[in-house]
């Protein structure tokens, strides 16, 4: 394994995590005796190879369900001083529910101290003010960090570019969980920043948000060849010394293997990136045109901002996907989740767009004509069932 130092928490991150959201029993608690045995068995036997191949970072959130619980009968019986242990919780509104919910989260895990703690999901200016105002979120984590049960506070985040750098800027945080991958690479501007206040940068499940990689179209694996996607988008993130750890969501133990094809190629990250890089510019050129491939995003609107708060830029990059790569199943998955993702993924699908008026929204973008035609054509290729966030599961 190798390692890399997170940011101004000096810790030495694998540059590998193993993120805790798929390996365990249920996304809702139960209690620990009607966890399946076979299941908890799956989980520790996880545990033991991430530790095994030296990623010694367990990450988990109290959002995931019985994940924490099941952790809390693992990781006690581990030598702690080799462990990386992080879990998020989200903000609330009333400071003490988000108190109660630490307490809760820390208890499951029945360590004396977690790592790293993650204000879970600031993906708003509101949520972001619930934790930075004073009486907030974060003030009550600082508390349990004086008392020595936390050690590093950060945020993990789905939010506009905008409300990341605020929550950068405020220089109160030591680490960063964020989106950014080959197919979406929006927050650079945010690891850039990140690394301007010393901050540790987690890339949030690059193999599941960055294309469903453990499933690619052949289009995509032929573009990426002789790499595989996962490897391919892997080898992206990592070539950049600003980013210090990938989520792998492990469900079993074997998870880890694709991943590991990584590792041997990083110290000439560039020369076995280039190639690839330059096959999946010129298709998308030649599917796409170079003029919408610059400009497609200028002057779009916001969902809040979109009559039916339909979110157009979303959408048309989900075409570009499709179109391009032939990524349909990601496509199809993302797209049916608009509707029913929250703040975690904002916006409505464009089902009702010939009932609307878009024209005003639209009135800075270059494709403010073709637009509203695109994407009805592009409802009528991704719409299916509706699809939930595994925490809604």
């Amino acid at each position: 394994m190798q390692y890399r130092r997170f940011g101004r928490t000096h810790l030495q991150m694998p540059v590998f995590s193993c993120g805790g959201m798929r390996y365990q029993h249920s996304w809702k608690d139960v209690p620990l005796a009607d966890i399946p045995a076979a299941n908890q068995a799956n989980l520790e036997a996880t545990i033991r190879r991430a530790l095994e191949l030296g990623i010694n970072h367990i990450e988990t959130a109290r959002g995931y369900g019985t994940s924490e619980l099941q952790l809390g009968e693992i990781l006690p019986t581990l030598p702690r001083d080799g462990l990386i242990v992080q879990t998020k919780v989200s903000p609330t509104e009333d400071p003490e529910d988000f108190r109660r919910t630490l307490t809760q989260s820390l208890d499951n895990l029945k360590l004396d101290t977690v790592d790293l703690l993650g204000i879970h999901g600031i993906n708003t200016a509101e949520l972001l003010d619930w934790t930075l105002r004073p009486g907030g979120c974060l003030e009550v984590a600082q508390a349990f960090q004086r008392q020595g049960r936390v050690r590093f506070i950060g945020f993990s985040t789905h939010a506009p570019t905008d409300v990341i750098l605020r929550a950068i800027e405020s220089d109160q945080f030591d680490y960063v969980n964020l989106h950014w991958y080959y197919i979406n690479q929006d927050n650079w501007p945010a690891i850039a920043a990140a690394q301007r206040h010393d901050m540790g940068v987690f890339i949030i499940s690059p193999s599941d948000k960055g294309g469903h990689l453990y499933n690619p179209s052949p289009t995509l694996a032929n573009l990426c060849a002789p790499l595989s996607p996962m490897v391919f988008n892997n080898l992206f993130c990592l070539s950049r010394p600003q980013v210090h750890t990938l989520s792998i969501g492990a469900a079993r133990p074997s998870d880890f293997d694709e991943h590991l094809h990584t590792l041997p190629l990083l110290a000439e990250a560039d020369a076995h990136l280039a190639p690839i890089i330059a096959r999946l510019e010129a298709q998308a050129r030649s599917v796409l045109g170079e003029t919408w491939l610059n400009h497609w995003r200028d002057g779009l609107p916001t969902p809040e901002n979109t009559p039916g708060e339909v979110n157009i830029p979303v959408i048309l990059w989900l075409r570009n996907l499709l179109l391009a790569y032939d990524m349909e199943e990601f496509a199809k998955a993302r797209y049916n989740l608009l509707g029913n993702g929250g703040h975690w993924f904002p916006g409505q699908k464009a089902e009702t767009v010939p009932d609307l008026h878009l024209a005003d929204c639209l009135r800075h973008s270059p494709y403010a004509q073709e637009i509203p035609a695109l994407l009805a054509d592009t409802h009528q290729r991704l719409a299916g069932q509706a699809v939930a966030r595994l925490s809604n599961a």
